[in-house]
This record gives C-alpha cells, sequence and structure tokens, in this order.
C-alpha cells in the first residue's frame, strides 16, 4: 500500500519552527530592582532642587509626577508662595530646553505657536515657530489671557503637535506645560475653558510653609546675593527611561477596581451610599481614570516601590480630582467645594 503523503500544513522539522514560548511577566523583585536604578537620581535631583526652595514638598513631588507621567499640571496658589520658581529651579536641573510664556490681556494666538511670516526674498510665506516649541513650558498666569489664547494650547498638551497654517509640526517627545494661576484675582482674568482644565493631568493647590519652613527661607533665602545657581542633574533620557520603567510597576486588578469606584462616585454617588448628588453638577472624565492609574505608579517609583498601594491612590486623588468635579450651585450655597466631595468620597469607597 502506498504511503500516504503529508498535508501542506502539517510540521515539518526541516523547515518550521517551533512557536516562540511567551516570555513570562517581570517578578515583583525584578521591579523593584529596576525601579531603584532608575531612581537613583531622584534624592539628587530633590537635593539639588532643595537649594533654592524651601519646603513646598508635595509641590516639588507633584512637578516630578508631572515629569515622570508626561502630564500637565495647573498650578493655584496666592503670589510669592513660589510657583513660578519652582518650575524655573526644576527645569534648571534638567538638560533641556525651558521656556516662560507671560500670559496677558492682549496676547494672540501666534504669541505661542507661531504664525507664517511673508519672505519677499523667497517669494513665499515661512513658518516662523513660537516659544511653544520647548520641552518644557511655564505658562505664567495662564487664565490673564483670553480664551481664543488658551486653547492655542489645547491641541499643542493632547497631540503633542501643533498647525500653523496648513502644516502640523511635532513638539519634542519630552513635552510638559506647567501653568500658573492666581485663584484672589478676579480683574483682567478668564476662566478657564472645561475642555482644558480636564487636560490637566492635576491641579495643584499651592499653600504656605509652615512655621520652621518659613524661619528657614529666612536665615537661607533673604539676602541680597544672586541667588545660588543649580546644576543639571538629570537628562531627558533619563526621565525617557524612568517612563519605561513606570509602565512595568505592578497593579493589582483590586486596586483597578478601586480606581474605577472612586471615579463613579463622582458619577453616580448614589451607588455608594454617598448623598452628594445634588453637589455635583459633572464627575470625573475617563481621563481621571487614567491619569490616577499613572500618577499612582509615579508615586511608587518615587518611592522605590515596584508596585501600587491604595495610599497611592488616596494620595494623587486629591490633585487629579478637583479641576474635574463639577460642583452645583447647591455645593456653592452650602460652602462645599469640590475638595470636600473627594474627602467624603475616600472615606467612603471601601479600600482593598
Amino acid at each position: 500500500m502506498p504511503a500516504q503523503s503529508m498535508d501542506k500544513t502539517s510540521f515539518n522539522p526541516a523547515s518550521d519552527k517551533l512557536p516562540a514560548a511567551e516570555t513570562p511577566p517581570p517578578s515583583i523583585q525584578e521591579i523593584n530592582a529596576s525601579v531603584k536604578e532608575a531612581s537613583a537620581w531622584v534624592p539628587l535631583l530633590k537635593s539639588e532642587i532643595g537649594k533654592v526652595i524651601i519646603g513646598q514638598e508635595h509641590l516639588m513631588d507633584r512637578l516630578l509626577i508631572g515629569l515622570l507621567a508626561g502630564g500637565h499640571i495647573l498650578l493655584e496658589g496666592l503670589p510669592g508662595l513660589a510657583k513660578t520658581l519652582a518650575v524655573k529651579t526644576l527645569s534648571s536641573a534638567i538638560s533641556t530646553d525651558f521656556r516662560r510664556i507671560q500670559f496677558t490681556p492682549d496676547m494672540l494666538p501666534a504669541d505661542i505657536i507661531g504664525t507664517e511670516i511673508y519672505n519677499p526674498q523667497a517669494t513665499g510665506f515661512e513658518v516662523k515657530k513660537g516659544p511653544i516649541f520647548a520641552s518644557m513650558i511655564l505658562a505664567d498666569e495662564i487664565n490673564r489671557a483670553p480664551s481664543k489664547v488658551q486653547s492655542a494650547l489645547l491641541e499643542a498638551m493632547q497631540e503633542k503637535q501643533v498647525t500653523i497654517g496648513e502644516e502640523s509640526f511635532k513638539l519634542p517627545e519630552l513635552f510638559l506645560v506647567l501653568a500658573t494661576q492666581n485663584p484672589i484675582e478676579q480683574e483682567g482674568t478668564y476662566p478657564l475653558p472645561e475642555a482644558q482644565i480636564d487636560r490637566f493631568m492635576l491641579k495643584v493647590v499651592v499653600d504656605y510653609p509652615n512655621r520652621d519652613q518659613e524661619r528657614l527661607i529666612l536665615d537661607t533665602v533673604a539676602h541680597t546675593d544672586a541667588a545660588m545657581p543649580v546644576q543639571p542633574i538629570i537628562t531627558a533620557l533619563d526621565i525617557l527611561t524612568a517612563r519605561q520603567v513606570i509602565d512595568t510597576i505592578y497593579l493589582d486588578d483590586r486596586i483597578k477596581d478601586y480606581i474605577v469606584s472612586l471615579i463613579f462616585a463622582t458619577r453616580e454617588p448614589e451607588n455608594y451610599n454617598l448623598n452628594l448628588e445634588e453637589y455635583i453638577e459633572t464627575g470625573a472624565s475617563p481621563r481621571a481614570t487614567i491619569n490616577l492609574k499613572v500618577t499612582a505608579k509615579c508615586i511608587a517609583f518615587l518611592q522605590g516601590r515596584g508596585y501600587v498601594i491604595p495610599d497611592d491612590i488616596k494620595a494623587c486623588a486629591p490633585d487629579v480630582l478637583r479641576h474635574r468635579i463639577r460642583i452645583s450651585y447647591e455645593a456653592e450655597a452650602e460652602d462645599i467645594s469640590s475638595e470636600d466631595i473627594i474627602r467624603q468620597i475616600l472615606a467612603t469607597v471601601p479600600v482593598p
């Protein structure tokens, strides 16, 4: 009986290869080791910044989180609390390009993104790029510019590109907008559009230093000499490398469910035994869900851990959510802020 011929799809050891084995995910011990190696520069950077910035640990940690996560930050605080100085000092400690844009009521979008200029020699238009083409942007007193100028930042903040005329230009891979605003001066200011507020990963409220810190400021900073120069500690490559390590930090499924529960508690508070529905106009967007996850991983990274714990979520939740929960008129009438709502949610939603 003739031998049965082999099917064309059957395995031929001379020509076919076995399917590659899947690479197992790294263990917690391996992630911890890579985090400690990649974050070795963190204490050096904080020490260098501490030469100029006294106290304000929360502010500096949040600026580092924005840097590591690639998320934009809105800083709100009274004048004289080192908001602008903190951003300038951080940029000096990083070997990258930095631009400060002072927002004023008479600004135009072209003052930020650039414009097309006619070149008579070439008999055509040439693109002149604006100050937005830098890795770190300080948008100082952003709420002093009209809405059309603020909206010029939307494409840059979300898509990391700028369109001038009919041409689009990519922004640097390390691109970060750090904006400041004054909460009490309302004359000559324009509230940020909701779409732009949501694009800020964090809204950080900058408060006064404590008594000991104020005394240290008096001893250290209050002199007529020029400020102590800050030396570059890290490069853009160090930050981009750290981002890759942060992506590997372990996030348990129970922590993920906890994040989703916190977000849904801002939208459907009645389902979490919270009597807040009359105080919340709109809840947090899906962007908040993503930002909670990323910022929690960054907190774990800064603490040298390769895994996220519930306290990381609680620590970053106020800064992620305070500008994304729109309170109702009833809340304003009863002097209830978004931060009061966040505190109640954190105290009520079960922690895994």
